[in-house]
């Protein structure tokens, strides 16, 4: 078998048996197909796309090409939950501790941020004494003696994917639904879990800008849980505005205990019940997704939640103290308000442009080797359907460097369409995929 007679194959629209798959992939992973044709073979995907079997196998490749984590150790059914990424999206730090105080252990690992949207571990980490970084040995005991344990993915975790991604990334194969949900579910299955749950971002601010793509982009990564005999669901949510009100990672930490403290803004606290619900229900804990809810809502009310946030803090070296005082938290005591230039409502909002004001100001990272700054931010004061007076403050920036405000202010001007009409309300949860 040569790489040149794969890559030909599948130019020529024709179907590759897993053999010829595993060949490209691990051929490439262990430096026997180099770049150039590994490239050639993405761009052939990219335009030629793949079938249902094509994707269950390549992802049953990257899956299996590092070290897999087994949790039957741990009693009960694991549920993992996954968001394809969004501004101000801090649901992890919410939705775990909620789930987790009704009873479902939670084995999560997460990711760091990249480009306009924020990384679990990057926020976890703005919490002084955080450690993401834990022994397989620590991560288990933590979940089987405190039902919740959130980390950093190990380095070998699906190292396919790793390598493959970094090529797609420079090579303008991205967006190729095949190629996206099998990388995402790669590292969902090497993880070990036995239920997922994906939450699916669209819009202006999510890797789908429109609702056809990210349908097919949850029945995509559906079909590969399923085949995998995992129950599987996806959520479309919108991400037409950030999540939230504050986009940067000690901001919205800050905002996760509020929010867990019944505090919080309702559309955060509304999509971590939605998707919290679909945890509970694939793991057992509720009969169905109404009574779901209603247990979520209680531990809220009740204070569960947030006591179990702060026993996930204290276990894992952070300082237990920051969810009774938020001070605790480094935010950057300089701070610029953005000005509405004019009267009327915010018609709209472009939630990638507010991202990547935040990561101009220092809370993202255009490239992976970028040193973030875990006290700057934005807050926003006017989202989406508010009533705006000319000069009053769209948003608060909190910065450090004095050289980078301006552009972060031109972002988000930007960002904001502003008309005499109120838009109409836009729902949060746009469909389920099953």
């Amino acid at each position: 078998m040569r790489p040149y007679d794969v890559i030909l194959k599948k130019r020529n629209g024709k179907k590759l048996s897993k053999e010829e798959m595993k060949f490209m992939v691990m051929g490439f992973v262990n430096g026997e197909v180099p770049d150039y044709q590994m490239a050639a073979f993405l761009m052939a995907v990219y335009f030629k796309h793949m079938d249902d079997e094509e994707r269950y196998d390549l992802t049953e490749i990257m899956s299996s090409s590092g070290d897999t984590i087994d949790l039957s150790q741990i009693p009960g059914v694991k549920v993992d939950k996954h968001s394809t990424g969004g501004v101000g999206d801090k649901t992890t730090l919410v939705l775990a501790p909620m789930v987790a105080s009704c009873g479902l252990p939670v084995a999560k690992m997460s990711g760091r941020g990249l480009g306009h949207t924020g990384g679990t571990v990057d926020k976890l980490e703005s919490i002084p004494g955080f450690q993401t970084a834990l022994t397989e040995e620590k991560f288990m005991d933590n979940v089987k003696h405190h039902g919740i344990a959130i980390v950093g993915q190990t380095a070998n975790l699906a190292p396919a994917d790793k390598k493959i991604y970094a090529l797609r990334d420079v090579t303008a194969t991205i967006d190729e639904i095949s190629l996206i949900a099998s990388s995402i579910m790669s590292k969902k299955l090497a993880a070990g879990a036995d239920g997922i749950v994906l939450d699916v971002k669209v819009g202006s601010g999510a890797f789908m800008k429109d609702i056809s793509s990210a349908t097919d982009l949850a029945r995509a990564m559906v079909d590969i849980g399923k085949r995998h005999g995992k129950e599987t669901v996806a959520l479309l949510t919108d991400m037409d505005k950030p999540l939230g009100l504050t986009v940067g990672n000690a901001l919205e930490v800050e905002e996760v205990i509020e929010t867990l403290k019944g505090k919080g803004p309702k559309d955060l606290e509304d999509l971590c019940v939605e998707l919290g619900a679909q945890m509970l229900r694939i793991g057992r804990i509720s009969p169905d997704l109404d009574s779901a809810r209603k247990t979520l809502r209680e531990s809220i009310e009740s204070g569960k939640a947030l006591d179990k946030f702060r026993e996930l803090v204290e276990i894992q070296g952070g300082n237990p103290g920051v969810t009774d005082d938020l001070s605790i938290l480094k935010i950057s005591s300089k701070t610029h308000e953005v000005l509405s230039p004019t009267d009327g409502y915010v018609y709209s909002m472009d939630a990638e442009k507010i991202g990547i004001a935040s990561m101009t100001l220092g809370a993202g990272r255009a490239r992976k080797e970028d040193k973030i700054d875990l006290s700057v931010g934005i807050k926003l004061l006017k989202k989406t359907g508010d009533r705006v007076q000319k000069g009053e403050a769209l948003c608060v920036l909190y910065y450090n460097d004095d050289g980078k405000v301006n552009d972060s202010i031109e972002s988000i001007l930007k960002a904001y369409t502003l008309k005499d009409v109120k838009p109409k309300h836009v729902k949060l949860v746009h469909g389920v995929v099953q």
